[in-house]
């Protein structure tokens, strides 16, 4: 697909740069999807930032000469589309209503484990002493996030914000699980480009049955959020993403991914002012161990194909 892939190869340094800038901007979009929400309804942002971002990737496939996937996959890139783009997004951006963006990218980014806990009877995946670690840590760091929420802060709102991120992990760790099953022989972009083209449509039939007569502020900013997360971080950056995965393996790709919810925690403490609480820096850091530990036998056992980044 890219030929200069093999230049990643021979350059570590540029690699891995290019790993930490994707991730910085990745990290990056989380507080501009916060940002967004001043300016226009959840939906309403999701549906314009997935249509640029769909509108690029057609533009790169024209490009590449990739063309329109046989008619027999689909279907299945409507149920990955809904799954990964609709429901995702529909949950994280509504979900961002009710908690920072910084806790929202944490509970989201805990989808390797709902992941590797459906591979077992899905996927026929083993479930070793190291994943069986790795996932007790990660679930306890969410229990600590959530769970310190609805014992003692008991912010109605906050938990259904977060239960709401947590369903989006949940679909995202599903649409993996569908992917890895269905689609694996269609190029990677080709993939990215039409199930986001299908999720999109179901986030615009949302949008306009719940946000069609809301007013939009149309700016400077609310325009640069849509077309950066749009172009930048759903388009461009999955793209070069995919020439990264071509140039490690799955396992340090996955583990390299982490990046984004730590990022995005900064940036918001930072940009948004959010306070990062003891329960939730407690929290992230077992999630983050806990995926570490239980993607770390996959180096041994050759490249995972599975999907490992959305944005």
């Amino acid at each position: 697909m890219f030929h200069r892939h093999f230049h990643l190869k021979n350059n570590p340094y540029l690699l891995w740069g290019t790993i930490i800038l994707i991730t910085i901007l990745w990290g990056y979009a989380w507080v501009l999807m916060k940002a967004g929400l001043d300016y226009m309804g959840p939906f309403a942002f999701s549906t314009f930032r997935f249509s640029t971002g769909t509108l690029t990737l057609f533009f790169l496939l024209s490009i590449l000469k990739l063309g329109i996937p046989a008619r027999k996959y689909w279907v299945h890139l409507a149920i990955v589309g809904m799954l990964q783009t609709t429901f995702v997004f529909l949950s994280v951006m509504y979900g961002l209503l009710f908690i920072g963006a910084g806790k929202a990218s944490i509970l989201l980014y805990s989808m390797p484990l709902w992941s590797s806990l459906l591979a077992v009877p899905f996927l026929k995946e083993e479930m070793s002493i190291k994943k069986i670690l790795g996932l007790g840590l990660g679930m306890f760091g969410l229990v600590i996030i959530v769970g310190f929420d609805i014992l003692f802060v008991r912010d109605g709102k906050a938990i259904f914000g977060e239960l709401l991120i947590l369903f989006g992990a949940l679909s995202w760790a599903i649409s993996n699980i569908y992917y890895r099953k269905t689609l694996l022989s269609l190029p990677k972009l080709q993939t990215s480009a039409f199930q986001m083209f299908f999720g999109t449509i179901g986030i615009f039939i949302a949008y306009m049955f719940t946000e069609w007569k809301e007013p939009i502020q149309w700016n400077g900013l609310s325009i640069s959020y849509v077309l950066f997360t749009g172009i930048v971080a759903s388009a461009l950056c999955f793209t070069v993403w995919f020439v990264i995965i071509s140039s490690v393996d799955m396992a340090s790709a996955t583990i390299s991914t982490l990046l984004v919810p730590v990022f995005g925690l900064l940036f918001s403490s930072l940009l948004l002012g959010e306070n990062i609480t003891l329960e939730t820096f407690i929290g992230s850091i077992l999630i983050i161990l806990g995926i570490v530990i239980s993607q770390i036998e996959k180096k041994s056992k050759g490249p995972s194909k599975k999907m490992t980044c959305i944005n």
